[in-house]
């Protein structure tokens, strides 16, 4: 079967789709879209996410922030159909390779972001709108409103627990603060004021605390530290030098590195302040 994948253009009197994002930010998220999609599909997180999702085959989902189709390819074979949407085209890339090598079809794709005209992106209504691990920016209320607008049934968040995937340890061994940044308790609560008294299920995700030798330990450790200068570099070989010990022929880090998400949902049987 040929894949039907629909890769959405606007009209160009409108402006770039990653209008409201800095270059910074753009090229670092267009230079780890391979490594970020790959590694996210790899940790148990889509199938614990799309677990609590609990789909039905009538569903239309919408798929805000997809990245590399994380939640939007596996839903795909779910649902009736997905439309994933990114500001980030080399991570739609991946989403219409990946559904192109699954033989999957109900997947449309559109180049957007949460400050956008979602009508004059054709995004529209669908029975569920997801933001997983993609609901960042300044106005959150103003972006969860856009999302509930955009569901007749349900809408499903997911956001970072505690500093998640983050070593703190590691991070502030090159001299950087660490801050972690909003969590779920933020997100809930702005929630909770907006009347939306939502559920909430915590997951886990698998995260890799071995590697085969130093250097690849270190390089598994880059995605960290955007910007990293030649003296941090310095400083995170020397940590992991002192702190990995060998186990069964392996390099270990000597302490955990649990990362779980919370995921947060409701149905629209209630109204939503706008």
């Amino acid at each position: 079967m040929t894949s039907r994948i629909r890769q959405e253009t606007t009209d160009r009197s409108d402006a770039s789709a990653d209008q409201h994002f800095s270059a910074d930010q753009r090229d670092f998220w267009e230079g780890r879209a391979q490594e970020f999609s790959e590694h996210a599909a790899s940790t148990g997180y889509p199938e614990e996410f799309i677990g609590v999702m609990m789909p039905r085959k009538t569903w239309t989902v919408l798929d805000m922030g997809c990245g590399g189709g994380t939640i939007a390819v596996p839903l795909a074979k779910k649902v009736k159909s997905v439309t994933a949407v990114d500001f980030s085209k080399r991570m739609l890339d991946i989403v219409d390779r990946r559904c192109r090598n699954a033989d999957i079809s109900n997947v449309k794709i559109i180049q957007g972001c949460w400050e956008d005209d979602w009508g004059r992106r054709g995004i529209g209504v669908h029975d569920v709108a997801i933001a997983s691990r993609s609901l960042i920016g300044d106005d959150v209320k103003g972006s969860i409103v856009k999302l509930d607008r955009s569901a007749r049934r349900a809408v499903y968040i997911s956001t970072i627990v505690g500093s998640g995937p983050f070593d703190k340890e590691l991070y502030e061994s090159t001299g950087r603060t660490f801050s972690a940044g909003k969590d779920f308790i933020y997100y809930y609560t702005v929630l909770y004021e907006m009347g939306i008294m939502a559920n909430i299920a915590f997951i886990p995700e698998r995260y890799c605390n071995q590697w085969d030798s130093h250097e690849e330990a270190f390089e598994d450790q880059r995605w960290m530290f955007r910007g990293m200068t030649e003296e941090e570099e310095d400083k995170v070989r020397a940590y992991l030098k002192r702190r990995l010990v060998q186990i069964l022929g392996r390099w270990r880090l000597p302490y955990s590195r649990q990362c779980r998400w919370a995921v947060m949902w409701w149905t629209k049987d209630r109204g939503v302040e706008r």
